[in-house]
């Protein structure tokens, strides 16, 4: 065994904190682990869905490739990237315990879906996530969004802040009788007791100077006051372990989605080590598998290779061991979330592979394949989806 590992991994700040977990459990005295950046064609252009990027494994593909030449013995990617078929002479030779696997809705007061007013316009790149939120609140807006986790949630937050600042640097100027106009009379009428602005009025009184007050906020926060936002978000639907990973899940205010209806993408939340050497396998294998994360998104995986939706139909495929059946649920949606075929079974641990194989025929036999169908016809001549393990 080699002294020295050499780890490929995509450079945003998500990545290279996944990569860092796998490093660090395949470190030891004996071994280095030396991680490398390397460019995706996903990465290459940042604003396209998948549609404009091509077959499914946009994110992947640069990162294999450095381990099939030589360059690199080992490659780390979100699982849910990974396509089921046509991994060559790779093997996923180790999955790491999974992160949480489910959705949560990220808004700037910590709302539930039910919560939020008609209309409301909720940003998510993933066509699953759209279909499920139409399925759910028809009478939301669902509006597309890309970028890294942090810059999704700079663009959600980017608005309020603007105007608070904005608000704040009003009253300053009023205050020091810049604007010509005074705090008396004019507005007197939409003051409450404690001469407050009232939700009426546009002016407020601030404790905290402008200063004090931008000192306060956050580093994400900061940011946020640096975008330039064409779409206000009212939400975003993002991946529990994206945010966990980041860094960011007590940085903003979430609230879980339940899983039997926000059905997670397969493999969400687990993590895939890919290599081809032999030896480097069975090091990655002894070092990082997980064999529950195993069995759960082998299913998983299984059921949408049946399928064959990869990431151009909605959906949703969530195993979880229960000592000895896997309880399984499958969702899978029309684009715009009216029609779908859904189911949860029990499958026998002993023979999960089999099981898996023949709930995905018959899904299939049921209708899901037709709605597969149609969204990859509706694929060909529209906009798709993807979603990152954000």
């Amino acid at each position: 065994m080699t002294r020295s590992l050499r780890l490929a991994t995509r450079g945003s700040d998500l990545a290279v904190k996944q990569a860092a977990t796998v490093a660090d459990a395949l470190a030891t005295r004996r071994r280095e682990v030396k991680t490398r950046t390397v460019e995706t064609r996903g990465d290459q252009v940042p604003d396209a869905l998948i549609h404009e990027l091509g077959k499914t494994g946009a994110f992947v593909r640069s990162l294999d490739e450095e381990v099939l030449s030589g360059d690199a013995d080992l490659a780390v990617h979100s699982l849910k990237d990974v396509p089921t078929e046509g991994l060559d002479d790779l093997v996923i030779a180790g999955v790491p315990e999974r992160a949480p696997a489910g959705d949560v809705l990220v808004t700037p007061e910590g709302d539930d879906l039910a919560d939020l007013e008609p209309g409301s316009t909720i940003g998510t790149a993933s066509l699953r996530r759209t279909a499920q939120i139409k399925a759910a609140r028809p009478d939301l807006e669902v509006e597309p969004i890309r970028g890294n986790v942090d810059t999704r949630i700079e663009k959600l937050l980017a608005p309020g802040l603007q105007r608070e600042h904005g608000a704040r640097m009003e009253a300053r100027s009023e205050e020091k009788g810049e604007t010509g106009e005074t705090n008396g009379d004019d507005h007197a009428g939409d003051r409450d007791e404690d001469g407050d602005r009232t939700e009426d009025g546009d002016d407020r009184e601030f404790e905290a100077t402008v200063e004090e007050w931008f000192d306060s906020l956050s580093e994400l926060e900061r940011g946020a006051m640096e975008r330039d936002v064409e779409t206000e978000y009212d939400g975003l639907v993002l991946a529990e372990a994206g945010l966990a990973r980041s860094g960011l899940l007590d940085a903003v205010p979430t609230a879980r989605l339940e899983r039997g209806e926000f059905v997670p993408a397969a493999g969400q939340g687990a993590i895939a080590v890919v290599a081809a050497d032999p030896d480097v396998v069975e090091a990655i294998r002894s070092a990082v598998d997980h064999s529950r994360t195993r069995v759960e998104t082998s299913v998983e995986r299984t059921i949408l290779e049946e399928l064959g939706g990869g990431c151009i139909a909605p959906i949703g495929i969530n195993a979880i061991v229960q000592g000895s059946y896997v309880h399984t649920t499958v969702r899978v949606l029309s684009r715009d979330g009216t029609e779908e075929v859904a189911e949860t079974r029990d499958l026998d641990i002993e023979h999960y592979g089999q099981d898996a194989q023949a709930f995905g025929r018959d899904l299939a036999e049921r209708g899901a394949d037709e709605l597969i169908e149609r969204a990859r016809e509706r694929s060909e001549e529209d906009d798709g989806g993807r979603e990152e393990d954000d």
